[in-house]
């Protein structure tokens, strides 16, 4: 069951529905310290396949086909030096025939030479955005505002694509995963009694959980905070985003007793490594094959685990663990996989 694609403006970046895949070989080795272990499948949004593939594939399908339909030939979008966001709209706008510029922002300081020039910002280039480097500290409203002045000082007609691809028009794409999923789940006779993820710019989670009120089932979304240190710095937001969401597709309202966040793995902050993303980027790699990524896979991965150590997960559950992507992030972060 998804979302038609022709009830709103879409513009195709992806084929088909990303696999649905049970992690037997995980499983066997986190048995040997809990017990209580549920069944483990991945959702594997890193297969979107657009310029390494990730989860901004699929909003920008709606976002993309919103630029268009208001005649844009430019599209401005922002994030961190190693976005993930900020690649695959590079891509996306190539594939669409249009231009990209993209704000690139120091936000993490993290010294090593490759962050500053491998992994993604190597596919920015490579993808032929244009690239602005502001200087730390910069005020964000001042420097979108003098890549826009530009873009139209050149004749050009641009669309702003928000950070993370996160508002009601992108979000769209994981009400639609939300319902992807439990097909999948339906056809491949599992009942999923948790999807966990990742969550940063919250537009993914928003998504999930304006989906989740479209089917009116019961199923909880458990997220796992890469950037926001508390509930206070994200549930507003959140609802915003969500309840947006579920007006725009016809959903039932998306309440604050949905929301769910682990607030334990955020480490020193956005972007920063964190010892059990290491070792759950390692684990996952060594006994499934799939590459996570250090910035939101490696951490809500990281979270995901330490809640079934924990005992925080029962043995008879099953878990559906969203894979965001990101993986050419890893290259930004060498020095942590030695």
């Amino acid at each position: 069951m998804t979302l038609l694609p022709g009830a709103l403006p879409f513009y195709p970046l992806m084929d088909g529905p990303t696999p649905l895949q049970e992690m037997p070989r995980l499983r066997d080795a986190l048995l040997t310290e809990a017990p209580n272990c549920p069944r483990l499948f991945v959702k594997r949004d890193d297969l979107t396949g657009l310029a390494g593939g990730g989860n901004k594939t699929r909003k920008l399908q709606y976002l993309i086909a919103d630029a268009l339909q208001q005649g844009a030939d430019t599209v401005i979008t922002a994030g961190a030096l190693q976005s993930n966001h900020v690649r695959q709209t590079a891509a996306a706008a190539a594939k669409a025939g249009l231009r990209a510029h993209a704000i690139l922002f120091d936000m993490v300081d993290y010294p090593e030479p490759a962050y500053h020039t491998s992994g993604n910002i190597l596919l920015d280039r490579i993808l032929g955005a244009t690239l602005h480097r502001p200087a730390k500290g910069a005020n964000a409203r001042d420097v979108f505002d003098e890549v826009m002045q530009q873009v139209e000082a050149e004749g050009g007609t641009p669309y702003m694509v928000p950070v993370g691809g996160s508002n009601a028009v992108g979000s769209t794409a994981y009400a639609e995963v939300f319902l992807e999923i439990t097909a999948q789940c339906e056809t491949q006779g599992v009942t999923p009694t948790r999807i966990t993820h990742a969550t940063g710019s919250l537009g993914t989670q928003a998504g999930l959980l304006a989906g989740r009120a479209l089917s009116g089932l019961e199923l909880p979304i458990q997220a796992v905070s890469v950037a926001r240190p508390d509930r206070e710095a994200l549930a507003g937001e959140l609802l915003e985003i969500a309840n947006q969401t579920a007006t725009r597709i016809g959903a039932a309202d998306v309440l604050d007793r949905d929301i769910h966040v682990d607030f334990r793995h955020v480490g020193d902050g956005y972007g920063l490594p964190t010892s059990a993303m290491v070792s759950a980027v390692e684990l996952v790699a060594r006994t499934e094959g799939i590459l996570l990524d250090p910035v939101y896979s490696g951490k809500g991965m990281a979270g995901l685990i330490a809640q079934i150590l924990n005992g925080e997960i029962d043995a008879d559950e099953t878990v559906v663990f969203l894979h965001t992507g990101g993986m050419p992030g890893l290259f930004a972060y060498s020095e942590m996989f030695p």
